[in-house]
């Protein structure tokens, strides 16, 4: 049982300054541990502190006569594991228009033809793509511009196996009968 200093002393609760001494004094194992977890110094820094940060809020809920370090290291996964979580959660936003332009770069080398092809075919599908509703269009993404596995779809989105197979099947079928409806308008006019 790890004990504070002032109870060698004969003292009763610690004050504060008592804790923040004994909490730094774990900095470097903390530290180590929030590297340890996301392999990043700069992210560690971040979670190290945000660590810290939470400690202090919630010094007077920490039970005297239990391990300190212990209990830091608990707020510092359960911070990691929320942050995991939320981005897990986030939106994934992706810049269309960019993505476009850098495949128009690419094709440089192509006849203007083919370039001017291209291009009414990218507008095409991006117009298919905006019609679809955020969830279908963020797996679409993943799916086929990412190349995520399945699995890695379902964990990344948060969501069961068969809701990535039924959002994916959705999702391609409206594109499909979007594109072909435009097909069809375009041949009309061709006759």
């Amino acid at each position: 049982m790890q004990v504070g200093p002032q109870f060698r002393r004969g003292g009763g609760v610690p004050d504060r300054k008592t804790f923040d001494s004994e909490s730094v004094a774990h900095i470097s194992s903390v530290y180590r541990t929030a590297l340890q977890l996301t392999k990043n110094q700069a992210d560690a820094e971040d979670l190290t502190q945000e660590t810290y940060v939470r400690a202090l809020r919630a010094s007077r809920t920490f039970q005297w006569g239990t391990n300190l370090r212990a209990w830091l290291l608990t707020i510092l996964r359960n911070l990691d594991r929320n942050r995991r979580r939320d981005h897990r959660r986030a939106p994934i936003v992706v810049d269309d228009r960019a993505v476009a332009a850098s495949r128009v770069r690419e094709d440089s080398s192509k006849t203007p033809e083919g370039l001017l092809l291209r291009d009414v075919l990218d507008r095409d599908l991006q117009e298919a793509l905006e019609a679809l509703p955020r969830p279908l269009q963020e797996i679409v993404w993943l799916r086929d511009v990412e190349e995520l596995s399945y699995a890695e779809l379902a964990e990344r989105l948060g969501i069961p196996l068969g809701t990535v197979m039924s959002r994916l099947f959705t999702a391609r079928e409206r594109l499909f009968k979007h594109l072909t409806k435009r097909a069809s308008r375009f041949q009309g006019r061709d006759r």
